[in-house]
């Protein structure tokens, strides 16, 4: 990352954090589960509409962030291994969707 991106990036990144933040809001707990992508997906349009793909590289790695963190915290509460948790992830992704 050169000087310049970085400066563009740290100047958005408050917003964008909180952006995340909101986002978790409304996605932890819905039901149906089905409309979680939706919510994901009105997100980052709406990032892309205000802050362009500076602002989705950082709503990702927020997520990202928020993500490893929150998988590191479950392994250490239940004594399992980072990668037990990510294959229960892979396999429920497997079993949403089969095909591929």
């Amino acid at each position: 990352m050169d000087e310049d991106e970085d400066r563009r990036l740290r100047v958005i990144a408050p917003d964008i954090s909180q952006i995340s933040i909101g986002l978790l809001r409304k996605v932890v707990g819905l039901y149906p589960e089905e409309r979680i992508p939706e919510e994901a997906l009105a997100c980052a349009d709406e990032v892309l509409e205000k802050y362009g793909t500076d602002g989705l590289r950082l709503l990702v790695m927020s997520l990202a962030g928020w993500a490893a963190v929150e998988i590191e915290r479950d392994a250490q509460a239940t004594g399992r291994t980072h990668e037990a948790l990510l294959d229960d992830i892979d396999l429920t992704r497997l079993e949403a969707h089969p095909d591929g």
